[in-house]
């Protein structure tokens, strides 16, 4: 962009100015073989001036004038929309010439609007940026500085992407240094669509393994980016039914229903600039799918009794323990519901697909409780090899994933004296399990009549004959 007052200058005394577009072509390791000067036609004249004054300085430079027009310097709109259409007029050809988009001149809105066009490529260069030099009767051309907004190329930049993504993975991790190869992958999946997109995810896995708290940490990343400014609304869809999941979900007006005697707004309307968690939502009922599903599309719908919808602009994350494509092939879920929300679909392992994860979900568990209580809980060396030990054996079959393993930490750290857990107490809660897993699976042990009269080693000492 030609600069009215930078670049100004008739006389002789104008070389001993610095002017910023006549500098540009004055850097010895910097030859510039074409110059495109944009400017309104009321500028010819310097125009024409800075284009003499360059053929002294720098003979090897073409200059070319562009007349751009637009009534208000100041005017975004209007100095975006002449300069977008230079650009899309303009035969670039990236692969036999380097661009550089000067914005030393020129308003502070074109300065922004080069900017812009640069950003997203419709100018396909780097930015050059210009500098008097630090005296002004100095006869150096000042200094430039080549700026490359694909900010990938600079290292020191690069590196603090890569925290800031270290950070976000950190973040859905809950902080647990997890080891699991195809689970990470998984995370860091996660994490780049969590902050790219605001289509609808679909967490999947058994129950426990963890989608509630992946969904709260999903959350939390995207409102410290502030892609989110609403609240995080989560509902568990098998808990409601009938005309209370109606209800429960989209609101109803005073006196819809026996029992309405007040208007409620519903969660999804809670849920507005928002993200709303819907957890097993293959419990959902037919009407409960088929409103969902323009509430997603269409960000409205309509409250039981009203006349009129409703507006909310939430973002979705659905979880579920089920195959919803078996139940659209069963008839008992929306097709066109499941093409809504599957775009993105993770599914996250159970306990026993993660061993190598049992450990640091141990230490996880144990910092929460000291930070719960104040206490600090450790295991003795010979109890933490026993549970460990267990824990990634194939006789733990953890069938409540997650759930299970920190409800067995919470039960050994309470009943832990000093605040340590012993031998003895993993013995206690390795018992605990083996019964409480055997009787979810339908089996009681028979009690063995010579339990408490002889030890363990001592019945094994007895003949097979002889306990008969």
């Amino acid at each position: 962009m030609l600069g009215p007052s930078l670049d100004r200058g008739f006389g002789p005394d104008r070389w001993s100015s610095w002017r910023p577009t006549v500098s540009l072509c004055q850097h010895e390791d910097r030859v510039i073989d074409r110059l495109d000067l944009l400017f309104q036609q009321r500028y010819n004249p310097l125009a024409q001036q800075v284009t003499d004054d360059l053929a002294t300085v720098s003979p090897e430079t073409e200059v070319r004038h562009h007349h751009i027009e637009f009534d208000d310097p100041w005017d975004f709109e209007a100095v975006f929309g002449a300069l977008y259409d230079f650009a899309a007029g303009y035969a670039f050809d990236p692969d036999a010439e380097d661009y550089l988009v000067h914005i030393t001149t020129g308003t502070h809105v074109a300065q922004i609007c080069l900017f812009l066009l640069t950003e997203s490529r419709h100018l396909p260069g780097r930015l050059v940026q210009t500098s008097p030099p630090k005296r002004k009767a100095s006869p150096s051309p000042g200094d430039f500085k080549i700026i490359d907004l694909n900010l990938s190329r600079n290292d020191r930049i690069a590196q603090r992407f890569e925290t800031e993504q270290l950070q976000s993975l950190d973040v859905l991790k809950s902080g647990i240094a997890t080891r699991d190869p195809v689970f990470n992958r998984t995370i860091e999946q996660i994490e780049h669509v969590a902050i790219h997109s605001q289509d609808p995810i679909l967490l999947t896995g058994p129950t426990g393994a963890g989608k509630s708290q992946l969904a709260r940490r999903i959350y939390e990343l995207k409102h410290q980016r502030r892609q989110v400014e609403g609240p995080m609304v989560e509902v568990n869809c098998a808990t409601i039914r009938g005309d209370t999941a109606m209800s429960t979900l989209f609101g109803h007006k005073k006196g819809a229903f026996a029992g309405a005697a007040a208007a409620r707004p519903g969660l999804l309307a809670e849920a507005n600039e928002g993200l709303l968690f819907l957890d097993e939502i293959g419990e959902l009922q037919p009407d409960e799918q088929a409103m969902l599903l323009r509430a997603i599309e269409d960000k409205r719908f309509l409250p039981v009794g009203a006349d009129h919808e409703v507006t909310s602009d939430f973002q979705l994350i659905c979880g579920t323990n089920r195959n919803l494509s078996t139940e659209v092939a069963a008839g008992h879920f929306c097709e066109d519901l499941l093409a809504r929300i599957n775009l993105w679909q993770f599914r996250l392992p159970g306990l026993t697909e993660r061993r190598h994860d049992i450990e640091p979900n141990v230490e996880y568990e144990l910092a929460q409780i000291t930070h719960r209580t104040g206490k600090r809980v450790r295991f003795n060396r010979e109890a933490a090899e026993r549970f460990m030990r267990f824990a990634t054996s194939p006789e733990a079959t953890w069938p409540g994933n997650f759930r299970d393993l920190s409800a067995a930490i919470r039960r050994m750290a309470t009943l832990s004296t000093s605040g340590r857990i012993t031998l003895e107490l993993v013995d206690q809660e390795l018992e605990r399990l083996n019964h409480a897993w055997q009787a979810s699976r339908g089996f009681t042990p028979v009690e063995d009549p010579l339990d408490g009269l002889l030890s363990q080693d001592d019945q094994a000492k007895i003949d097979l004959f002889d306990l008969e």
